[in-house]
């Protein structure tokens, strides 16, 4: 946000900060926010990108539609391991991954 944006809406009586301050995040619970974050828009690009709908992506994983649509709208009760074995399916490149769940940027 840039900062004359940030001083109207603090001029106008809202108070401004990180995601992490508003839900009362520590430190490590942050990290993994932003890790699972990472890896659900990895998954919705790559579908996109292979032109494969929520029912494909389904079929090749093993899973349902509904949960890779609770995947996509990062719903908590999905797991590490089904956005990994999802990220596999769309063959996505293990380097990408690991640096995503070490919470660096990948090189190409």
């Amino acid at each position: 946000m840039n900062d004359v944006r940030k001083k109207r809406l603090e001029s106008a009586g809202f108070r401004v900060g990180s995601v992490a301050e508003f839900l009362g995040l520590e430190q490590g619970e942050e990290k993994y926010v932003n890790i699972k974050a990472s890896l659900v828009m990895e998954v919705f690009t790559r579908r996109k990108k292979c032109h494969l709908t929520q029912v494909d992506l389904a079929r090749r994983a093993g899973t349902s539609q509904s949960r890779i649509a609770k995947l996509e709208a990062g719903d908590p009760s999905v797991s590490l391991d089904l956005l990994v074995r999802v990220l596999i399916v769309l063959d996505t490149p293990e380097k990408l991954i690991t640096a995503t769940l070490l919470g660096r940027k990948a090189r190409a």
